[in-house]
């Protein structure tokens, strides 16, 4: 049976992948054990040295953070997972998993400065580079998929909320 794919722009395409479950399972794997990694460096310190800051008015509930980072992460991953479809063997999808690489290493990284380390200001630091790199995946993710690109955007944003909390949490500690 043939599959047409039609683009945003109703053109035809090239014809669609079939859905892969193994790979798309090993992308939504990877993100999870790294969320739940750097939850184990997280979670301890919640009602330890994390309460004892002074926080921001704008400081959300303790709760809220894991549905959204476990929301974020399946979302990075099914990105991911879209990426990998349309791989091929160019510079541009080297580059691409070697971005998509450093900016998981950040996020994990940020985990285990702030809580682990108890480094607020080198926390910022690497949540700006994660920022950063966020913005640098979005734009090379793009390259291979319009989709995987804007998946990514709510990723973006809560880093960038993420930041001013660690910049104001430094800044009132």
């Amino acid at each position: 049976m043939l599959t047409i794919a039609v683009d945003e722009d109703m053109n035809i395409t090239a014809p669609a992948k079939k859905f892969k479950f193994l790979p798309f399972f090993i992308s939504i794997l990877i993100t999870l054990t790294i969320g739940f990694t750097a939850s184990l460096f997280t979670r301890p310190q919640i009602a330890g040295w994390y309460s004892m800051l002074n926080k921001p008015s704008f400081n959300p509930p303790n709760w809220l953070f894991a549905p959204v980072w476990t929301s974020l992460y399946v979302m990075i991953a099914i990105a991911a997972y879209l990426v990998w479809e349309r791989r091929d063997k160019s510079r541009v999808y080297v580059i691409t998993v070697i971005i998509y690489v450093v900016q998981l290493a950040l996020n994990f990284s940020w985990s285990l400065i702030f809580f682990g380390a108890h480094a607020i200001l080198p926390a910022l630091i690497v949540v700006l580079l994660l920022w950063v790199s966020i913005i640098l995946n979005i734009r090379w993710f793009n390259k291979f998929s319009t989709t995987a690109a804007w998946l990514l955007v709510p990723y973006l944003l809560w880093v960038s909320f993420a930041t001013a909390l660690n910049l104001s949490i430094y800044l009132l500690n």
